[in-house]
């Protein structure tokens, strides 16, 4: 048996597509892989598959990762090829290896959030904006696990930030927590609104851009 690792692209309308119904995409297609997946057991016996750090519906990756296990051994050469032919527009399998690092492992991750003004970017944003994410609090509400709101403060779970300033908008390239807790980078825009609302874009787009380990290097 081979524990096996899927890196990922999750783009454009794949984007909107959920973390459920990314599995079961997922479900459907592994036939075309040639392998045999390990399913539950049980009177309804389905594929063993486990997305890490699963995506907020409306953001975008390019650094997904699932994980999953056959019965054969296995290194997984042309399986990423194979899974891409049944896939739909903006999902894309990058590279198919074994699972050897424990999730646990991964500490932080890197995005894109891109904070859009119709009207234009707001005079003096960026100074401020800067002043804003280097605060010691950053309180936001956050629903918990047990679907509660909870009021949490994230600017320990920040660990860096570059600002940029583009045609009508802000670009922030964020390195964050992952996990024990994570961070999801939409909730900046949340303690702008909050702390800046002045600087409240009209809307905001998150991209991840890689998942990284304790050390500051990608995590696969």
């Amino acid at each position: 048996m081979s524990k096996l690792r899927l890196l990922f692209t999750k783009e454009a309308q794949a984007s909107y597509i959920s973390h459920l119904d990314l599995l079961r995409t997922f479900q459907r297609v592994f036939p075309r892989s040639g392998l045999e997946i390990r399913h539950s057991q049980g009177y309804h016996p389905h594929p063993i598959l486990s997305i890490v750090l699963p995506l907020p519906v409306g953001q975008s990756s390019c650094c997904e990762l699932l994980d999953f296990e056959v019965t054969q051994e296995t290194d997984g050469q042309g399986v990423a090829q194979r899974l891409n032919e049944g896939l739909p527009a903006g999902i894309r399998v990058l590279a198919c290896y074994p699972a050897v690092r424990p999730v646990r492992e991964l500490a932080a991750l890197q995005a894109e959030v891109t904070l859009e003004y119709d009207s234009g970017v707001p005079a003096g944003a960026l100074p401020e904006l800067s002043a804003l994410l280097r605060q010691e609090e950053l309180l936001v509400e956050k629903r918990t696990k047990h679907k509660e709101l909870a009021t949490v403060n994230i600017a320990p779970m920040l660990c860096d930030c570059r600002i940029e300033e583009g045609e009508g908008e802000v670009r922030l390239f964020v390195t964050v927590q992952a996990q024990n807790p994570g961070l999801n980078p939409q909730l900046l825009s949340q303690a702008i609104e909050r702390y800046a609302p002045r600087l409240s874009p009209d809307f905001t787009r998150v991209r991840r851009c890689e998942v990284l380990d304790g050390t500051g290097r990608p995590f696969r």
